[in-house]
């Protein structure tokens, strides 16, 4: 069963190799990160740690029994009392709830751990997979927005 676990740097092979080989897959239905992400992969990640570890962001990597990256899970713009979520979850793995369950087990920790009290969302009209995953996760729709020129929805879930 996958764990959902805090970003760390050792983390770092097992998420290079995630983003790299679902890059096409992401790009699909999300602004795609950039040749530069990948160039400077290992400094961005010190970045990360470095916001994670003064409380501004909380970032957790869906790790599978062979120890390889299956998702990723963020809480970030921590503050007030919110946090923003994103996810996103392997090629491999899409379909099999996953996400449902990751962003679910973050709902928790963002109440118990993190102190938290609302969490915020947004998809694109054209992801059906992830408006529904926010649904089942008692997210609400709120308003419409534009994400990277395309229609989308915002959501939101009080803890």
């Amino acid at each position: 069963m996958p764990e959902l676990q805090l970003l760390r740097p050792d983390h770092a092979p097992a998420l290079l190799a995630f983003e790299q080989e679902n890059r096409a897959y992401f790009a699909a239905s999300v602004p795609d990160r950039g040749d530069d992400y990948f160039a400077r992969f290992e400094e961005r990640l010190h970045a990360l740690l470095a916001e994670q570890e003064a409380g501004a962001c909380y970032f957790h990597v869906l790790v599978g029994d062979a120890g390889e990256a299956l998702g990723r899970v963020n809480l970030v713009d921590v503050a007030d009392g919110g946090a923003d979520l994103g996810y996103r979850v392997a090629q491999r793995a899409a379909g099999r709830g996953l996400a449902t369950s990751a962003v679910r087990e973050i709902c928790g920790l963002a109440s118990t751990r993190y102190g938290l009290t609302t969490l915020r969302a947004a998809a694109t009209l054209d992801n059906a997979a992830s408006r529904t995953v926010l649904a089942r996760a008692g997210f609400t729709v709120t308003g419409e927005t534009r994400l990277s020129g395309r229609p989308g929805l915002t959501f939101l879930r009080r803890l």
